[in-house]
């Protein structure tokens, strides 16, 4: 390989760097409300504002885009989401389905070691639920926590890239945004413990069913959140 090839492929290397520290950044930005939902994404400001090329840039909006947190509107261009409950009721539904599915697997693949974190990680949240900001914790962190970790132990590669990329920022980006007073910690914290349970007892049929249960009762708790909200707005 001569100098310039080198130079070239060091180049290389350093833009796919800064693109995907970019990617990580936007993702979070857009996740905590840094950068607001329905806002539009200017190339030339985000470009300026982090001293970078608009190379990697263009290719971190490319990412970003393609995990469903930013969308191109015609004549428009590039903005952030903005969720509708036609949105949410389609992303619970389809999170229903295949984390039941990561579920069955789980009880069926699932590690002894797996399995003893698990069980701890249900005791931090139980201890967090017994402190004054215990809620707020478990409600916007430990939930996802439970969930990755049973997706991860699924073993299924397809299932863990759809849930743990797009799916999980959409619902991170949601959870930000929700109101923590219609949280429901202790129900929620029950229900993963028979989930567990289940899995545990390598029970597939019971697994799925529990989860599919425990998920579709979030989507309906939103769905009432938001059409009180809507009722008050009018």
């Amino acid at each position: 390989m001569n100098q310039t090839t080198e130079q070239k492929s060091v180049s290389n290397e350093k833009e796919g760097t800064k693109s995907e520290n970019l990617t990580e950044y936007l993702i979070d930005a857009i996740v905590s409300g840094e950068i607001e939902s329905g806002s539009k994404i200017s190339e030339p400001e985000l470009a300026k504002r982090f001293g970078v090329s608009r190379g990697p840039l263009r290719e971190a909006i490319m990412r970003v885009e393609g995990l469903g947190l930013i969308e191109r509107i015609p004549h428009v261009g590039a903005r952030v989401i903005t969720f509708s409950q036609e949105h949410l009721s389609e992303l619970y539904a389809v999170r229903e389905s295949l984390e039941g599915m990561a579920a069955r697997l789980a009880a069926r693949n699932i590690s002894k070691e797996e399995l003893s974190a698990l069980k701890q990680l249900l005791s931090t949240h139980s201890e967090h639920i017994d402190q004054v900001e215990g809620k707020s914790y478990f409600q916007q962190q430990g939930d996802f926590d439970f969930h990755y970790r049973i997706i991860k132990a699924s073993r299924n590669t397809k299932l863990i890239s759809l849930l743990c990329d797009e799916l999980y920022h959409l619902l991170r980006m949601y959870r930000a945004k929700s109101p923590r007073s219609h949280s429901r910690p202790e129900k929620a914290l029950e229900e993963h413990k028979f989930i567990l349970q289940a899995i545990k007892n390598r029970d597939e049929e019971l697994a799925e069913i529990l989860m599919r249960r425990h998920i579709s009762g979030s989507r309906m708790l939103i769905e009432k959140q938001m059409q009180s909200v809507k009722e008050n707005h009018s």
